[in-house]
């Protein structure tokens, strides 16, 4: 782990090694942006109010910003060397639910969107979005356990026969424009835990627009050889749908997709089933269930990372999938990898990390970006 002086230090600004200011990212700008855009409300396929947040951020810092036809917030920075075009992606989704029908009583019953852990879902609280963009609060629950026999309260519940209860009757629900395709989420707020850990929904992948927003923000402020390219794709929980359009319409020469991902460094994980770890930095795809990583990227992030010091680690093959996984057979093939912060509790409300693993990330593409170690 880091030492008990990094967030003293890490409020002043980093230098390579030659007096060049490496980077110009403090903690409490990380720690903000990540709050904001895990408290906005973005499932798969109504992603506007997070891409409107990112928009509202980076339109002023970039050559060319635009929503594409599916949604997805597309962007360019030019280089000095239009030919090479590094693009890096990160989607703006989160996993959760529609309402598939109201009972007379006005208890709503619902469809996951994405893969959320059954486990988890009785007695959480929701939020839904009826008309006018207006927040509603409910309560997950099903058959109350007091009514259920021994072998009902020995089985998981399954989401048929789960609802939402928002206190309303079926006409209030009306009224407030909730109805057959309402889209929502479980909902905890972000909390700051010590040690600079932070916990919040929707981390996966807000972690990543925070990322690509900090890299926006660097590089409007100096000259950079490779053009940029930056895609904040809608759709990636159900199956990756704006990735492919996003890269084919950019044309990048190469891409990193940026994520979260499982840190299986919990009790009852074995060492080697452990995908990666928090505080270790970020961790680098080599193969996931969707792509092996391009061997020319990885070995550009690694041998940068080595010479500026970032810490990094390898994540385990093969678990999980990724837009890289898309965005590598698009268009005649852009060579592609993987780049996640560790995050325990992913696809649940409850999503915990390390704010220096982001910073650290940061840091990471940065160096990719600028590429002193030429590879």
């Amino acid at each position: 782990m880091y030492p008990s002086s990094f967030q003293e230090e890490i409020k002043t600004q980093f230098y390579f090694k030659f007096g060049i200011i490496m980077t110009d990212v403090d903690l409490n700008s990380l720690k903000q942006t990540q709050r904001e855009l895990s408290e906005i409300i973005g499932v798969s396929g109504f992603e506007l109010p997070v891409v409107e947040y990112i928009q509202s951020k980076i339109e002023s810092l970039v050559d060319k910003v635009w929503i594409d036809p599916l949604g997805s917030l597309l962007a360019v920075k030019e280089g000095e060397n239009p030919t090479e075009r590094i693009l890096l992606d990160a989607h703006v989704d989160e996993i959760g639910f529609m309402i598939s029908y109201i009972e007379p009583k006005g208890f709503l019953r619902f469809v996951p969107i994405g893969g959320w852990d059954t486990r988890i879902l009785l007695g959480q609280s929701v939020k839904i979005i009826g008309k006018n963009n207006q927040i509603y609060d409910g309560i997950t629950g099903s058959k109350p356990p007091h009514l259920t026999t021994q072998k009902e309260r020995e089985t998981a519940a399954k989401i048929s026969e789960m609802y939402i209860d928002t206190g309303m009757s079926s006409e209030q629900i009306k009224e407030a424009g909730i109805d057959i395709g309402s889209v929502g989420t479980l909902y905890d707020p972000f909390l700051e835990f010590p040690n600079g850990m932070i916990r919040g929904k929707a981390f996966d992948d807000r972690t990543g627009v925070n990322v690509l927003i900090h890299i926006i923000k660097e590089f409007s402020k100096r000259n950079h050889n490779d053009s940029l390219l930056f895609s904040f794709t809608m759709g990636e929980e159900v199956g990756g749908r704006g990735a492919g359009p996003a890269a084919f319409s950019l044309d990048p020469t190469m891409a990193v997709a940026i994520e979260n991902t499982t840190a299986a460094d919990v009790p009852g994980i074995r060492d080697s089933e452990c995908p990666a770890y928090i505080g270790r930095g970020p961790a680098i795809s080599i193969a996931d269930r969707s792509m092996i990583a391009h061997a020319k990227v990885n070995k550009r992030l690694i041998e940068n990372a080595k010479y500026e010091n970032i810490p990094y680690h390898m994540k385990k093959p093969i678990f999980g999938g990724t837009n890289a996984g898309i965005i590598h057979k698009t268009r005649a093939g852009i060579p592609s990898s993987v780049v996640s912060v560790p995050c325990r509790y992913i696809h649940s409300p409850t999503s915990l990390l390390l704010l220096k693993d982001i910073y650290h990330t940061v840091q990471l593409l940065s160096a990719f970006i600028r590429n002193p170690k030429s590879v």
